[in-house]
């Protein structure tokens, strides 16, 4: 069986290349699997970083389109995986009917809530319009308080890029709530089956927006990315096997410790 194709979708300071090892298990498992990144999304890491000026001043709906545009350029509808707000970004294009089956999957996507008290940069409004680095230490308190300082630090230095403040400060005044649009207006349920994956056993997004829900009470905000990734790749890919939208024939790696 080949399944739909998987379109990943990264989160603020995660360039999109960060998803290559779940593109390969995911290719693996028959799935034609793509990562693109956000609106003036940089190539590589360092483009990203030496060019923040290229991915400044996109907005939630912004995003939202740009996806929208390249979902319409697919052969197939993809089943879509989003990690933090990328996980909303999912949910969004989930309720406009841009999704395989209607499948989606949201890692931890409840956790940014958590964010703007922690990060001075939502202290400037001239920042809204500005694409922000994180500080090493900033990317532990957000991403990598539950691995070590040193996988922290490795984690940064490998994937942590420039973010547009603009969807953050948009998401922070609708009140993170992803029933309702990023102006507020009220937007319609999640349609089709949802997965979410929480990443410290805390669900504290509200029961009806999923069919699913996974938790792995030790595992930080870098869940996608820290050296126990397949564990959480692997409980996305058996959620669609059972939905019979991925091919049986992958071993999952069973460690998740």
């Amino acid at each position: 069986m080949t399944g739909p194709p998987v379109l990943f979708i990264h989160g603020p300071w995660l360039h999109a290349s960060s998803w290559g090892p779940w593109i390969e298990l995911f290719g693996a498992a028959g799935h034609r699997a793509s990562a693109p990144g956000w609106p003036g999304h940089a190539d590589t890491v360092q483009d990203a970083r030496d060019n923040p000026e290229s991915i400044a001043d996109h907005g939630i709906d912004d995003i939202v389109e740009h996806y929208t545009t390249l979902i319409a350029a697919l052969p197939d509808l993809p089943v879509l995986v989003g990690h933090s707000l990328g996980g909303f970004i999912a949910e969004r294009l989930l309720r406009q009917d841009l999704a395989a089956a209607a499948a989606a999957v949201a890692v931890d996507a409840a956790r940014i809530t958590d964010m703007p008290p922690a990060l001075p940069l939502f202290r400037n409004p001239a920042n809204r319009r500005k694409a922000v680095s994180l500080t090493a230490e900033q990317f532990r308190s957000v991403f990598g308080g539950a691995v070590s300082a040193q996988e922290s630090a490795e984690l940064y230095d490998r994937w942590s890029i420039p973010a547009p403040c603009r969807p953050l400060f948009e998401a922070t005044a609708a009140g993170f709530d992803p029933h309702r649009s990023a102006n507020g207006d009220p937007a319609d349920p999640p349609r089709g089956p949802l997965l979410l994956i929480t990443g410290d056993g805390q669900h504290r997004a509200p029961a009806t927006r999923a069919t699913d829900v996974v938790a792995f009470p030790d595992r930080g905000h870098c869940l996608t990315i820290d050296s126990r990734w397949r564990a959480v790749a692997d409980a996305a890919l058996t959620w669609l096997r059972d939905r019979s939208l991925s091919s049986p024939h992958t071993e999952p790696h069973t460690e998740r410790s």
